[in-house]
């Protein structure tokens, strides 16, 4: 039983951090980053926080700083879309990760 519990601890270690893991970020930000190039120092330091963000795998801090980000009250609609973009990126990048640490904690767990 022991056994089994080491096994599970560490294939959950072994997931989280591929989750957390910022190096395989498949998420694109150029788009956003381009479509708030003429925007004021104010909306630009919050585009260039959600990018450090994806870039450190924090997806959770990206999402919330989209979303605050979404609500600023004169966003053109290209940048409403470029905010639309990066969260579906973001979405899609965690349900990948969540769906690869399930497979490989369920091949762990034995038979």
């Amino acid at each position: 039983m022991k056994r089994y519990a080491w096994i599970l601890l560490a294939m959950t270690g072994l997931s989280l951090a591929l989750i957390g893991c910022g190096k395989n970020s498949q998420v694109d930000t150029s788009k956003l980053v381009s479509s708030f190039k003429s925007s004021a120092p104010a909306v630009q330091s919050d585009v260039d926080k959600v990018v450090s963000d994806v870039k450190a795998g924090n997806y959770n801090g990206a999402m919330n700083d989209l979303k605050n980000l979404s609500r600023q009250a004169k966003l053109t609609p290209e940048q409403q879309q470029a905010i639309q973009d990066t969260m579906a990126a973001i979405q899609k990048q965690l349900a990948g990760a969540a769906s690869q640490a399930a497979g490989q904690l369920q091949k762990s767990l034995p038979k």
